[in-house]
């Protein structure tokens, strides 16, 4: 997939406006983290990374 990088931009950016201005914790984060990377290695994780391109490719079709 060729959004990787900025895909892992906007979710760090989410996790630190969640954690400055949503309360969110930094067990939070680390469980969210941890089980982020769990999934990518279960048998699921190449039908998330399909469905993540379709959403990016679905957003990219509603530029002005």
């Amino acid at each position: 997939m060729t959004v990787t990088v900025p895909l892992v931009l906007i979710a760090g950016l989410a996790v630190v406006i969640a954690y400055r201005y949503l309360g969110l914790r930094v067990w939070q984060a680390v469980l969210c983290l941890l089980a982020g990377f769990l999934l990518a290695a279960t048998s699921a994780a190449p039908e998330i990374s399909t469905a993540i391109t379709a959403v990016v490719h679905w957003l990219a079709g509603f530029r002005p």
